[in-house]
């Protein structure tokens, strides 16, 4: 461990960090964080910005998962059908597979650095889109199908960061299931791809390239996220297209969009967004 300036810690600089500081005032898994993400066979600097953002991860984690198991989420694999549903599940699956992989190779950091990236497009994203669809809005099947994949990539996502955030991970799983998280089975990535079915992965970045832009527009017009949208047009390739409409009920909700509408385009998706009211 070299000290922020890559240099060597020793006594004779007066530069040397001893841990139980960092500890106390960041907590044992953002100190973790930060040390997984070094990779392998490196020297590493001491980087209190890295913790922070571990802290930071580990606080998202527990909001997310008070979220999912507020909506008395549990894990039914016959109740999710809907296709957002299965495709963020098919992506879950991908990421599994790299994050196994990477641990087989042990290379720890790849393993975090994938999984941590898929969290943050879940809690950014996919929670976004189904909130209004778990609370009902879309009928009760429609609402199972959230709920279920909400507790299944609860489970798996424990289970992924369980070797970096130890604490944080055990905390949340004692809230809804039996034992310690750090016995469980590793997540099958094969398990998760057969409960994903037909589920397209391209579907999660399509639908949420378009909440991206409605997001954006309303931001550059100073408006609230949670302002009405009198109407959208997106424009997308025909696929592209073909695998948003699967998923407009949830962009409608999430974008708060009156009517939605569809352009063929052979550029990147785009969208053109009126507000209510002008």
């Amino acid at each position: 461990i070299l000290d922020p300036d890559r240099k060597k810690m020793s006594k004779s600089k007066g530069n040397v960090v001893t841990p139980m500081g960092v500890l106390d005032e960041y907590s044992s898994d953002a100190v973790r964080y930060w040390a997984s993400s070094a990779r392998p066979g490196t020297d590493t600097a001491f980087d209190v910005g890295q913790m922070k953002i571990g802290r930071r991860l580990a606080i998202k984690l527990l909001n997310a998962s008070k979220f999912v198991l507020g909506h008395e989420a549990r894990e039914d694999d016959a109740a999710i059908t809907h296709p957002l549903d299965r495709a963020l599940l098919a992506r879950l699956a991908d990421v599994t597979r790299q994050a196994t992989d990477a641990f087989e190779d042990y290379n720890y950091a790849k393993a975090l650095e994938v999984a941590e990236t898929f969290f943050w497009n879940f809690t950014d994203d996919y929670v976004e889109l189904v909130k209004e669809r778990a609370y009902g809005g879309q009928g009760e099947p429609a609402a199972a199908s959230a709920k279920a994949t909400l507790a299944t990539s609860l489970s798996t996502l424990l289970r992924l960061f369980a070797p970096f955030l130890p604490f944080t991970t055990e905390e949340v799983w004692s809230w809804w299931q039996e034992g310690s998280v750090h016995t469980q089975a590793w997540p099958d990535a094969d398990a998760l791809a057969a409960l994903a079915g037909d589920g397209q992965p391209a579907v999660v970045d399509d639908v949420a390239a378009v909440l991206t832009l409605v997001r954006k527009a309303k931001s550059e017009a100073k408006a609230s996220m949670r302002a009405d949208v009198e109407s959208a047009v997106i424009s997308a390739s025909p696929d592209q297209a073909e695998r948003i409409a699967l998923a407009s009920g949830d962009i409608s909700a999430a974008g708060r969009i009156a009517h939605l509408s569809f352009a063929e385009t052979s550029g990147p998706i785009a969208v053109e967004v009126t507000l209510a009211g002008g």
